[in-house]
């Protein structure tokens, strides 16, 4: 367990920074400081039930506030809801969840434990099951835990509420999900929970029961739902929009050069390992100019050096520029020298000055049409500046493209 004075070699401000990074809510934050402040390694507490065998990135939002927790020296909790999976979590279902049988969550869970490691420390990490207080509750226990709550209460939900309006049904054992995963809380004794914005319901029910039982509430971190490579739509594999865990490297990386610019920086909030601070000052370097192609090359070198090891993400870039040049453009690309000076060369600018468009306002209406790449990404700000020492393939249309070299 982290030593005390590991905890108190972190600034409070500098710990409430680090975790409200990226969250939606901190409830409370005024209990979170009292917590801080008492100096000792808080129980954090996330936990995961193994509907599916593979994690993508949006379900490591979790991990990685987890790790930034451990980061602070704190106790990380890896619940893994072998009980809690046998219901099925109704958070923002619009019908039943069929429930799975003994076989497959304990096989989705071994999967689990195997891929969490990619982002946690796993020495740093106590995992367990909640089957080992579930099981052996009589059912007794369990009416009693289920006494603890009122159905009005449980018809607050927003999603239970709509299904009972528009007269879906709505199975009793999903009433007693919200208790259960309360009662890991309790059965825990947690500091923090964490949890998506779907779940804050089930989150706060936490808090309710811990009071019951002479505990302290559980402060409640809720976390954004990661959009998928559409920026839209949540990351889903139903939908098709999602980086896997185990997805290739190559393939990996490919996925991260599709997000739109827009949420770029929404993805280095949530998913990288980066300070504040670094963030930062990669969004000013962008706001002054640089390309963003080139900071979401950063992004996508980290995240896949993350799940398949250091230089990993550099040769998934090599590659990913390799597989743009020779499987889209024509074999005889032209080479021309443009000068960018101290400060660097506008795009607009260059485009002019490499003869591929007329004038800088042809370049703004090309850049503005989706019509401009570089080195196969698509661009949107003719204001980013090409900095002297690099090379670029710029490319116009689907005929006029060159092999740019900035001195």
């Amino acid at each position: 367990m982290p030593s005390e004075k590991s905890i108190n070699s972190h600034d409070i401000e500098e710990q409430i920074a680090l975790i409200s990074r990226g969250t939606d809510e901190v409830l409370v934050e005024s209990e979170l400081r009292e917590r801080l402040k008492e100096g000792r390694p808080l129980r954090i507490k996330a936990g995961f039930d193994p509907t599916a065998p593979d994690l993508h990135l949006g379900h490591t939002v979790l991990l990685n506030k987890m790790r930034q927790f451990q980061q602070l020296g704190h106790q990380v909790i890896f619940l893994i809801g072998d009980f809690t999976g046998r219901i099925g979590d109704p958070s923002g279902k619009s019908v039943t969840r069929p429930a799975l049988d003994d076989a497959a969550v304990l096989a989705n869970a071994q999967t689990y434990k195997e891929q969490v490691f990619k982002v946690l420390d796993a020495e740093k990490t106590e995992v367990r099951f909640n089957a080992e207080w579930f099981e052996p509750m009589s059912a007794s226990d369990l009416i009693r835990l289920a006494s603890r709550q009122t159905l009005a209460r449980m018809l607050e939900r927003d999603d239970f509420a709509k299904r009972y309006r528009e007269q879906q049904p709505i199975a009793l054992h999903e009433f007693l999900y919200p208790m259960v995963q309360g009662y890991d809380s309790v059965a825990l004794e947690c500091d923090v929970e964490l949890g998506g914005t779907d779940q804050k319901f089930n989150l706060l029910m936490g808090r309710e029961l811990q009071k019951g039982n002479g505990q302290s509430p559980q402060i409640v971190i809720t976390m954004p739902l990661l959009e998928g490579l559409d920026g839209v739509q949540k990351m889903s594999k139903s939908l098709n929009n999602y980086v896997g865990v185990d997805d290739e490297a190559d393939e990996m990386f490919g996925k991260l050069m599709s997000i739109p610019d827009s949420i770029m920086w929404r993805y280095f909030e949530l998913l990288s390992a980066r300070t504040n601070a670094d963030i930062d000052g990669l969004r000013k370097a962008v706001d002054e100019g640089r390309n963003p192609r080139d900071v979401k090359f950063e992004l996508g070198m980290e995240i896949v050096d993350t799940y398949h090891g250091v230089g990993t993400g550099e040769l998934a870039k090599d590659a990913f520029i390799k597989r743009f040049q020779q499987g889209q453009l024509p074999e005889d690309i032209e080479s021309v020298r443009v000068e960018a000076g101290n400060e660097g060369r506008a795009l607009a600018n260059v485009l002019v000055d490499a003869g591929l468009t007329e004038s800088t306002s042809a370049s703004h209406r090309m850049i503005k049409q989706g019509a401009v790449r570089i080195d196969g990404e698509r661009v949107e700000d003719g204001r980013q500046l090409l900095q002297s020492g690099s090379e670029v393939v710029l490319q116009v249309g689907k005929r006029r493209v060159a092999r740019v070299s900035l001195v």
